[in-house]
């Protein structure tokens, strides 16, 4: 099993890597490569499911792949596995918990890349969310890829190469990766070689996720994902009195926070007795007050942090509810319309042929753009009840 098979519909993509990994080899050899097929920056550009992230990670592996020059990436030995497994000693990955990536931790990530590997063949950053970088943060990273160490790699991982996604100065030094959205054959089979999915399933999913490969994962894996997508998709038609409106909106945030707690629940309380036991919690010897003391304001911080993490998981669990309506809303334009473009929601397709014929077409596009509308502004951090409850007046009005 290669580390490439991780990437899922992207062939372009992974040949132009794996050519990039052979030269990699190269160097570490001590040979020299074609000028410009390695290079020490790279960004990788998609949208959301794409495989932005899981292209870089299968990048990172093949750079650390300590068995096969010719080809690296085998998968197999412990540089390619470590590396999947985020622990990689070589390889870190800024994967921001909150709703943005500081300076403060982006100068620590640029002070560790600034080393030597200390048992992989390259320094490798990840940083995943490179469009949640703060200003601060940005130029920090500037500074580091304008003048990289010999064997460091910076793999950055954002929505595209616009302005307003990653900075003109830092993509002028990067390498650009731009992967499509892959296509349902290609996601059903990668669920059923990867994943062990029935067929059945592997097909469903693939089908329904809009070329969101992750969403398609929890789709086939997990039961309360695919009920949370059945109980957002009956919002549409079920809106057929004003009090429907707050019902909807009060189903929809709900979901949204309970997708927040399951999500961080287990992994808060591991993290707060890590720190309690690090700050010397249950102890009786001599400097336990003190550092009683020091807990609490540690433990501050943390919850902090973990108050953070769950504003971002409640609102990227709503940005997904939100694409599964304006989903609905296209496919019923669809069908209104007479096109012939495939379904977003197939399964879906009745309540899509009834909401056309009670609608008219400027009816559903105005229902559209206010999803459309209700997502922009949950980016822009207006308060996601507010936002709802208009989309949801908007919906029910048409």
């Amino acid at each position: 099993m290669s580390v490439w098979d991780e990437v899922v519909g992207q062939p372009e993509a992974v040949a132009m890597l794996s050519a990039s990994a052979e030269a990699a080899a190269m160097i570490v050899a001590g040979g020299t490569p074609a000028p410009g097929v390695m290079t020490h920056a790279w960004l990788f550009t998609g949208p959301p499911g794409s495989g932005r992230s899981s292209t870089a990670r299968a990048f990172a592996g093949a750079l650390q792949c300590v068995v096969a020059d010719d080809r690296p990436g085998c998968g197999e030995c412990s540089g390619c596995r470590t590396t999947l497994h985020g622990t990689h000693a070589d390889v870190r990955v800024v994967a921001p918990e909150g709703l943005s990536i500081s300076v403060a931790e982006m100068r620590s990530l640029v002070q560790i890349s600034a080393r030597r590997p200390t048992s992989g063949r390259w320094q490798v950053v990840i940083i995943e969310d490179a469009d949640r970088l703060t200003e601060g943060a940005a130029n920090a990273l500037l500074k580091a890829v304008e003048e990289p160490p010999a064997r460091t790699v910076f793999l950055l991982c954002a929505p595209s190469d616009h302005p307003d996604d990653v900075s003109v100065t830092i993509r002028s030094r990067c390498r650009l990766v731009s992967l499509g959205s892959p296509r349902p054959a290609a996601i059903a089979s990668a669920l059923e070689a990867v994943d062990g999915v029935s067929p059945e399933m592997a097909q469903w999913a693939a089908a329904v996720c809009g070329g969101h490969v992750g969403r398609a994962r929890r789709l086939a894996s997990d039961e309360q994902t695919r009920s949370r997508r059945e109980a957002v998709l009956r919002i549409p038609l079920a809106l057929r009195k004003p009090a429907d409106v707050f019902t909807c909106a009060d189903e929809l945030i709900k979901a949204a926070e309970d997708d927040a707690s399951t999500a961080n629940e287990s992994r808060n309380e591991s993290e707060r007795e890590a720190l309690e036991t690090a700050m010397g919690a249950g102890g009786t010897g001599k400097g336990t007050a003190a550092a009683s003391r020091g807990a609490k304001g540690a433990l501050k911080d943390l919850e902090k942090r973990q108050k953070s993490r769950a504003t971002r998981t409640q609102r990227d669990s709503l940005d997904m509810a939100l694409v599964d309506l304006a989903a609905f809303y296209r496919d019923a334009l669809v069908v209104r319309t007479g096109s012939e473009a495939a379904l977003m929601h197939p399964d879906r397709a009745q309540d899509s042929r009834t909401a056309a014929a009670q609608w008219s077409s400027e009816s559903i596009l105005r229902r559209l753009e206010a999803v459309l509308a209700c997502r922009e502004a949950i980016e822009v951090n207006v308060k996601p009840r507010i936002a709802i409850e208009a989309m949801v007046t908007t919906l029910h009005r048409g």
